[in-house]
């Protein structure tokens, strides 16, 4: 699959006095306060960042890095400023600069050749870290390693090797557990894991889609009526797909109620009940691998949180090797206070699920072509 090697840190040769460029993921959640102050509400994807960044500093590197924060459309917007990550950067790694957002740039998701000449100005080699945006063809993923010697930072290193090994030789019996809401979103990756998983779980908003398709009535539940075709084909394969057995929701009247696989007119579908959450916990229980991405249910609210609870504390107790694919099942891990429980938390939601499908990340493909690529 891959023609060259990605090279990886100890490739970039002596970094002494070096000017480096690391693209780092910083997209960190925040708050805002009535004065309109913004604080970080975890610093993870920062942290998760200083095994690189303390690498190069030993070893007499100048580190500056670059991230995105949020959706400011090319324009500069001062509550996407970086100050305030800067300021919890250079409390955990003093001497380290941040420049400010590359999404104030127009040139960053365009991936401008003159956006990438002004970030590289000056530095002597690029390290991308970013794994969140790895599966985006933007300037600051791409454009670096046409011309630095290039490596992939510790954290980029370690989430490859994870979600390799998952899609090309994970240990057996392996069960994907899929959950949110639409399963378009997902299809690749679903079409993909059929060709590794013994079984495929399915739950979240997406289950409907599959339930419809095999002829139950679904009540006014979140599903998508062009999809039932392919789910339909999906079924047809002959490989083990668990649907829910039991549904909890609200009824017409918007009363809290638990269902079977059919749901009355009206009724929306809102997680899956405690019948499926312990049929999903067996399967979770008795697998070696185990996949997880997507909350069962509307784990926001406490009345729909069981499901997705359920699973997150299976993923604890499993002896399997058990990986949580980022996004929306990462936060609900951390929610429940399973995070540290699991063998590994994905930085990327859409990056795990793309890398996965594919088996590969224009990211990675930007690394192999560095010149320092063998």
């Amino acid at each position: 699959m891959m023609s060259k090697s990605i090279p990886t840190l100890e490739d970039l040769g002596d970094v002494a006095g070096k000017r480096v460029l690391v693209r780092t993921d910083f997209n960190v959640p925040m708050e805002t306060a009535a004065d309109g102050t913004r604080t970080i509400t975890d610093d993870f994807r920062i942290r998760a960042a200083l095994p690189t960044i303390n690498w190069l500093t030993e070893r007499g590197a100048s580190v500056v890095c670059i991230s995105h924060l949020g959706r400011p459309k090319g324009a500069v917007e001062p509550k996407y400023s970086m100050n305030p990550v800067a300021k919890r950067l250079s409390e955990l790694a003093p001497g380290v600069e941040l420049l400010e957002n590359l999404r104030f740039n127009a040139g960053e998701e365009k991936n401008d050749p003159d956006f990438v000449a002004e970030l590289i100005a000056g530095v002597d080699m690029y390290v991308d870290d970013a794994f969140g945006a790895a599966h985006r063809a933007h300037a600051s993923i791409v454009g670096p390693p046409k011309t630095l010697p290039s490596a992939m930072g510790r954290l980029l290193q370690k989430e490859v090797e994870v979600l390799l090994t998952l899609r090309e030789s994970p240990k057996h019996p392996f069960v994907a557990v899929l959950g949110g809401s639409k399963i378009s979103d997902k299809l690749g990756v679903v079409e993909a894991l059929l060709n590794v998983v013994d079984s495929l779980v399915i739950g979240g908003a997406m289950c409907f889609t599959f339930l419809a398709a095999q002829g139950y009535s679904i009540g006014d539940s979140l599903f998508e009526p062009d999809q039932v075709e392919t789910c339909k084909r999906l079924l047809s394969l002959g490989k083990a797909i668990h649907l829910p057995e039991d549904i909890i929701g609200l009824d017409a009247d918007g009363k809290y109620a638990t269902y079977g696989r059919r749901l009355p007119p009206g009724a929306k579908g809102f997680d899956i009940g405690p019948g499926s959450a312990a049929a999903f916990t067996d399967i979770i229980m008795e697998s070696r691998t185990v996949f997880w991405n997507g909350p069962m249910g509307m784990f926001e609210d406490e009345r729909f949180a069981g499901g997705t609870r359920t699973v997150a504390q299976a993923m604890a107790d499993t002896k399997a090797f058990t990986v949580v694919g980022g996004g929306d099942s990462a936060a609900a891990l951390a929610q429940f206070g399973f995070d540290d429980q699991v063998d590994h938390v994905s930085t990327g939601g859409g990056a795990s699920l793309e890398l996965l499908e594919l088996g590969d990340l224009p990211g990675l493909a930007a690394l192999r072509e560095a010149p320092n690529a063998r």
